[in-house]
């Protein structure tokens, strides 16, 4: 029984003091590959680190979070795409738009995520989308991108039913991660109506930390108690959830 958390920031200071041992901690729970998306120009540097220190559980990303589209983007988009010239990466990611902290810069990251979507099908690689307040609009913006050849995530996916047979129509994935054990949240709902087949499983370490931890820091060892709420919800086995979540993870990264 295998699982993989399909979304961590392992490299942010957070896990400074400790990160070999988280690394460890997740690998002794058969969490054997996480996937690393990068944020923006000043994360890169530990991010490679530690896929290179790391690499056969430790896996890449390149793109721009929507967080950090601001005055600079053009720079921001420049060095991302130079990085993506120089080596291959698993995806990009993670990109998107976010609505929640600032709308300042909405038509900037609506142009910054359609120019990070060209890049996957230029290089034919998944990308990772973040859309907190945002999961119409970028549904909408996949799908008209969508050529056929789009694939990748939808990140720390929340939505309706609706949304996510939008999502599933569009030929995407839903990362589950924290949020399904929060009681008030109602992806438990949402999801009674999605097949695993559409799934894969996600952390977004250090945040979002999944009950019993709500509140802490999280880690992908905590892979486990969104695998075994998912499981409760799907009426399963958490046997089935591994295998399944794996095998669609494994199947969108290629490796």
């Amino acid at each position: 029984m295998e699982f993989i958390d399909t979304h961590a920031h392992l490299y942010v200071e957070q896990f400074d003091e400790d990160r070999p041992a988280v690394i460890q901690r997740a690998k002794e729970l058969n969490i054997n590959r996480v996937y690393l998306p990068n944020i923006d120009q000043t994360t890169i540097d530990a991010m490679l680190d530690l896929e290179a220190n790391h690499p056969d559980a430790c896996f890449a990303m390149m793109g721009v979070h929507p967080c950090s589209i601001k005055e600079n983007y053009e720079e921001e988009l420049n060095i991302a795409e130079e990085w993506l010239q120089k080596r291959p990466f698993v995806a990009i990611g993670e990109i998107g738009i976010d609505l929640y902290w600032d709308k300042t810069f909405q038509k900037e990251q609506e142009d910054a995520f359609r120019r990070q979507i060209n890049w996957a099908k230029d290089l034919a690689i998944p990308f990772v989308i973040h859309s907190r307040d945002s999961l119409d609009l970028t549904i909408e913006i996949v799908k008209e991108e969508q050529d056929g050849s789009l694939r990748g995530i939808f990140h720390c996916f929340g939505g309706s039913v609706e949304q996510a047979k939008r999502i599933v129509d569009l030929g995407f994935l839903m990362g589950i991660g924290g949020v399904l054990t929060f009681k008030k949240a109602g992806l438990d709902k949402t999801l009674e109506e999605v097949d695993l087949e559409h799934l894969v499983l996600e952390t977004d370490a250090p945040y979002l930390a999944p009950t019993p931890f709500r509140g802490k820091r999280n880690e992908s060892a905590y892979i486990h108690q969104i695998a075994e709420r998912l499981a409760s919800v799907k009426e399963t086995d958490i046997e089935k959830v591994a295998n399944v979540t794996t095998s669609n993870a494994l199947k969108l990264f290629g490796s």
